[in-house]
């Protein structure tokens, strides 16, 4: 499974909003997938200064670190240039080259292209009312 980089920074932020909480289901039912790119872009959008006033450096760092010894790096040779916000096209390059199941995401870019290549991608509410047929 691959979660995109908007429902990771909600759930870091808010752990019991509804993106917290299908964060919580896929770190207990799937194996999670990261690629260099887009722990890169987590660790980036996470310490932007407008999230200073939400958690310090600290609890940021910790959230990194779970989130690093949770997923399983994949090296991704595929390219994707199927997503019209071309900084999206990560997720789904992740999700096709680790032979992903499902994408867990809020943006409209990917959820609107539902399914990709026989790859769900689900908003964190369409995921967590139905977990159990994505496993």
């Amino acid at each position: 499974m691959v979660v995109d980089t908007s429902v990771l920074v909600s759930a870091a932020i808010l752990p019991k909003s509804v993106s917290g909480k299908a964060f919580e289901l896929s770190l207990r039912n799937f194996e999670l997938l990261a690629s260099s790119s887009t722990e890169r872009e987590l660790t980036e959008v996470l310490f932007r200064p407008k999230f200073d006033r939400y958690f310090q450096a600290e609890t940021r760092l910790e959230f990194l670190a779970l989130y690093a010894e949770a997923t399983t790096k994949v090296i991704v040779t595929t390219v994707v240039t199927d997503c019209i916000d071309l900084k999206d096209n990560q997720f789904l390059e992740l999700a096709v080259g680790g032979r992903a199941s499902c994408i867990l995401s809020s943006d409209a870019h990917l959820t609107d292209m539902h399914p990709y290549r026989g790859i769900s991608i689900l908003t964190p509410s369409a995921f967590s009312s139905d977990v159990a047929l994505y496993r």
